[in-house]
């Protein structure tokens, strides 16, 4: 009898090893290599056929016509609607309400006449029946399908001929060709190839989801990543209502795309305006607060960045921030430490984007220098005031994008001066009713606390 050939294999990044070993080389997991027999590739290419080469101008175009899924939030994120054919990764924490965004979805397309398949490995039909219950109608052209086996579920697909398909999770299902066990590497990928050409010869469009690593990233191969056409993350704090659905990858539409939820009673409803929901509660007339103007894809949001400085009595003291890129974090308070003489050495400095939200754009640079001098300092950044700024290691405030947007987001809630480059101070204004304060350098800008 031929002996089955087998290999270790990380099943939280793929790395390969001709042996056991407790730690993983490649992501630092411990515990998650696990053997694997080694399977053959299959011939053909992902779509299952052998085309010849063509020339370009001879390919038919492909249509422009998108599936709206009447979320509009959703279909801002997706670049206008479900694109046919198409591969939708959904990642996000346990409890995030990933599968009850989808089941909204399912709800509002089955009635409007689509014909929609639910497929769970994790959940059984009554518990999808009882969520579903508390969405809202329910209509006969939705239909769930609890099975975990490829094989199976492309039959009902065939049965069926779904308009849409979701797949809950793609960590519980299996091929039974492949030996090794659902949510390995081996059956996460494969599985998703055989979706991939499922989707792309039948013009089936399809969700999937996805669980996550501890350090948020979505579980299994990177190559689950590379072979869908668009990526997005669920993000939030399950001790929060609010919830961020983030495209970080997306091949029919502009990435960086932002769609703002507020989970309740009946499921995930919009947020209208995510610029005063995250300004709500903010302290006014105190130390350490400031609104920073930052751009969301097209969508330009204001939200409170809270800054504290206090004495510090550890050997090394602390440097934390939330919501924050603490790289962007530890060189503004450099040049705070070098251009402004601050004695940050001898501070724990916080820093904290209210509302649960995360911004890795740069021009909140000025915002989180003007909190931490404004707590250091013990004055107040004016209530009227909003900011924005990219700050370079020579203290200097660089130009930034899409002001005009930002300008009339901040007009638009009532605040009356804006802290902006002065290689932005150009810009027309447009009848806004908001003053321009130009800045060259971070003193400049540190000049108008307490006015």
């Amino acid at each position: 009898m031929r002996k089955v050939q087998s290999i270790m294999r990380c099943q939280e990044c793929g790395y390969t090893s001709s042996k056991w070993l407790g730690r993983c080389p490649g992501c630092g997991g411990w515990n998650t290599i696990v053997e694997e027999p080694i399977m053959e590739t299959p011939k053909g290419n992902a779509f299952n056929s052998f085309n010849p080469a063509q020339d370009i101008t001879s390919v038919k175009g492909a249509e422009k016509k998108r599936l709206p899924t009447q979320i509009p939030e959703l279909d801002r994120v997706l670049g206008g609607g479900i694109v046919n054919g198409s591969l939708v990764l959904l990642g996000g924490i346990p409890g995030i309400g990933k599968s009850t965004l989808l089941l909204q979805v399912a709800n509002n397309m089955a009635l409007s006449g689509d014909r929609i398949l639910i497929v769970s490995g994790e959940e059984s039909a009554r518990q999808i029946k009882m969520r579903a219950d508390r969405l809202g109608q329910l209509s006969p052209n939705q239909f769930i399908l609890c099975e975990t086996d490829f094989d199976y579920i492309a039959s009902q697909i065939e049965e069926i001929d779904p308009t849409l398909l979701i797949i809950d999770s793609i960590q519980t299902m299996f091929c039974s060709d492949i030996s090794s066990a659902p949510g390995s590497v081996s059956q996460v990928r494969e599985f998703t190839g055989r979706l991939l050409r499922m989707a792309k010869t039948r013009g089936l469009p399809t969700f999937i989801v996805g669980h996550v690593t501890k350090d948020g990233s979505i579980a299994g191969p990177k190559i689950l990543e590379h072979v869908v056409d668009t990526v997005l993350y669920f993000e939030g704090d399950t001790h929060r209502n609010y919830r961020v659905i983030r495209a970080v990858k997306n091949r029919f539409g502009s990435t960086n795309e932002v769609g703002i939820f507020e989970m309740t009673s009946k499921g995930l409803t919009e947020v209208v305006n995510p610029s005063a929901l995250f300004l709500a509660e903010r302290p006014t007339n105190v130390p350490g607060s400031v609104v920073v103007v930052t751009m969301e894809g097209n969508r330009p949001l204001l939200v409170e960045l809270q800054g504290l400085t206090s004495n510090s009595y550890l050997n090394f003291p602390r440097r934390l921030c939330s919501g924050l890129d603490s790289n962007r974090f530890s060189l503004v308070l450099a040049v705070l430490e070098k251009k402004m003489g601050f004695h940050l050495e001898k501070c724990d400095v916080y820093a904290n984007i209210t509302g649960g939200i995360r911004v890795v754009e740069p021009v909140v640079d000025l915002g989180i220098a003007l909190v931490v001098a404004s707590s250091y300092l013990d004055k107040k950044v004016p209530a009227d005031i909003v900011a924005f700024g990219e700050i370079g290691l020579a203290g200097e405030v660089r130009f930034v994008g899409q002001v005009e947007k930002r300008l009339a987001e901040a007009a638009g809630l009532g605040f009356k001066r804006v802290i902006l480059p002065a290689q932005d101070a150009d810009i027309e204004e447009k009848g806004l009713d908001i003053e321009l304060l130009p800045v060259r350098n971070v003193q400049e800008a540190l000049e108008y606390l307490n006015q």
